[in-house]
């Protein structure tokens, strides 16, 4: 009705009269693709992420709602837009590498994935802790050339999977880069991933310039 532009809609799930996924689908009608919409929700995203990826949604957020969490999030979107206006940032080529994404959010894993595909990254997916024990007990040493761990996810947590990890007495278990991805920020979580034996903490949202950085520090170092 005021015939003004918004960038970014951000919409809580659980409204009364008409729920987040529901509004979002009635402002993409108006909008189309245009505009970035953020999902807020306290509950367990995986029970409307499938549908709510079909609505339009671009990207979920966790409630309570944490200042580096928001920051991170425009960051993110931003630099997407400025990259596509540009198309000149840091050069990254990762042909040859593989990493194991460990996340459980289908929203998450697809955004990943993209990010790390367009970079020739190859990547597997692990959908909890326990699962990436296995995929990197299972193959052989060099197999991966980092892990990527959500912290909250069912079956086992990401520290937990990480200490795991760590403890293994294959060849690369103490080496490989553990590179931590969780919203929560704060001193004492950083503090916590460190504990674990991971080697670095990008707070969620990803911002995508600092994941490609981070990820290119470590490859460094192999050389």
């Amino acid at each position: 009705a005021k015939k003004e532009y918004y960038d970014i809609i951000i919409v809580d799930w659980k409204m009364p009269d008409m729920d987040g996924i529901e509004t979002t689908r009635e402002i993409r009608k108006i909008v189309g693709s245009k505009v970035t919409i953020i999902i807020m929700t306290a509950y367990d995203w995986a029970a409307i992420e499938v549908e709510a990826k079909k609505a339009g949604v671009n990207m979920l957020i966790s409630k309570p709602l944490f200042k580096s969490s928001l920051c991170s999030a425009f960051e993110r979107i931003y630099s997407e837009k400025d990259c596509e206006k540009e198309k000149i940032t840091q050069d990254f080529d990762f042909s040859g590498k593989k990493v194991l994404l460990v996340e459980d959010h289908l929203l998450n894993i697809e955004v990943a994935k993209k990010l790390l595909n367009a970079k020739k990254l190859t990547v597997e997916v692990a959908e909890n802790g326990l699962q990436a024990i296995e995929n990197f007990a299972q193959n052989e040493v060099g197999y991966y050339d980092a892990i990527l761990m959500d912290i909250r996810m069912p079956v086992m947590d990401g520290l937990t999977a990480a200490k795991s990890i760590r403890h293994m007495r294959k060849a690369d278990a103490k080496t490989i880069p553990i590179i931590a991805m969780t919203a929560n920020a704060f001193e004492e979580d950083i503090e916590k991933t460190k504990d674990a034996g991971m080697n670095a903490h990008l707070a969620k949202p990803i911002e995508p310039l600092l994941l490609y950085q981070t990820i290119q520090s470590f490859l460094d170092k192999e050389i």
